[in-house]
């Protein structure tokens, strides 16, 4: 008898990696997924239903969630048939990136509210079921910024770090009830998203910054981020092709990085505990070496730069 197929709840699907992910896993060859695609705003769903096709309405669905309302959640589990996930897959975020100065709390909050709380909101949802069941999968889309701090990136990347450390510590708990963690950690990801705020910020005013700050920002920062997106971005199709398999895997590991290229960058923190390699090595790439950080990415964009790192 074929097992029956898990259902996958997503949130996030309106465009990009969670969109991509919806319709790769509801395109199963072996039908092993029942997917409930959601967001936030279903006047957006078009793109997502257009890409789904013949499969709209049979292996995927697609629903309303707003992970900031309690209620949101409620009633979009209550529309489950049986009310059961079997795998979780936290989606839904958004970006913050600008000279701290030029932020208000406000907009800080904003981003802990779907990046980190939104998350947990979903998981205390599921949770019950999950170990009522004794089985469970919760995927978490993280980033390398929730392993290493990036400049001009505090907010964003303090989210993540929120979520790589609730996650990892709810991971050992977990266990006992056969309900499995990944952490899917993407390095730069192309998306229209990822674009239009990089094009917004370069324009913005960001009162309270200091001259010198946001010529750091604009002149330096900006540039080299547009080559780092260049240079070694992803597209949403390879992200979600990942977090396929993390899905599937007998043994769903706890961690896993997208982009191998990228993983040069991350080594240099984990090769010096102390953090002082990381830190100086991108500050004197960033502010001191601009042109060699751009050479350092192409090189790592065509594989000639070695990936091992060891500390000076």
């Amino acid at each position: 008898m074929a097992d029956l197929p898990r259902t996958v709840l997503i949130s996030g699907c309106s465009s990009g990696i969670g969109l991509e992910l919806a319709v790769q896993l509801a395109r199963d060859s072996r039908q092993r997924y029942q997917v409930v695609a959601t967001m936030r705003d279903l006047g957006k769903k078009g793109t997502l239903e257009a890409a789904a096709g013949e499969v709209l309405g049979q292996t995927l669905t697609v629903a309303q969630l707003d992970v900031c309302s309690d209620e949101s959640v409620a009633q979009c589990l209550s529309c489950i048939q049986g009310g059961e996930v079997d795998v979780l897959v936290n989606n839904a975020g958004v970006g913050l990136v600008g000279p701290l100065e030029g932020l208000s709390l406000a907009t800080m909050q904003k981003v802990f509210d779907t990046n980190f709380f939104g998350a947990v909101r979903l998981v205390r949802a599921v949770l019950p079921g999950m170990k009522r069941r004794r089985q469970g999968h919760i995927v978490v889309v993280s980033s390398v910024m929730g392993l290493q701090g990036v400049v001009f990136n505090d907010v964003y990347a303090a989210s993540k770090f929120a979520l790589e450390g609730f996650f990892e510590s709810l991971a050992i708990q977990l266990l006992q009830f056969n309900i499995f963690i990944s952490l899917v950690e993407p390095g730069p990801v192309g998306t229209a998203f990822e674009e239009k705020l990089l094009e917004q910020v370069s324009t913005a005013q960001f009162p309270g910054a200091d001259p010198d700050t946001l010529r750091y920002f604009r002149d330096l920062y900006l540039p080299a981020s547009r080559e780092l997106f260049r240079c070694l971005g992803q597209s949403p199709q390879d992200v979600a092709q990942v977090i396929v398999k993390v899905i599937g895997s007998a043994r769903p590991p706890l961690r896993r990085q997208t982009n191998a290229r990228y993983c040069a960058l991350t080594a240099l923190k984990a090769a010096d505990p102390s953090g002082r390699l990381y830190v100086r090595s991108a500050h004197r790439l960033l502010f001191r070496w601009p042109r060699l950080l751009g050479r350092a990415l192409r090189c790592l964009a065509c594989g000639c730069c070695p990936t091992r790192v060891w500390p000076g």
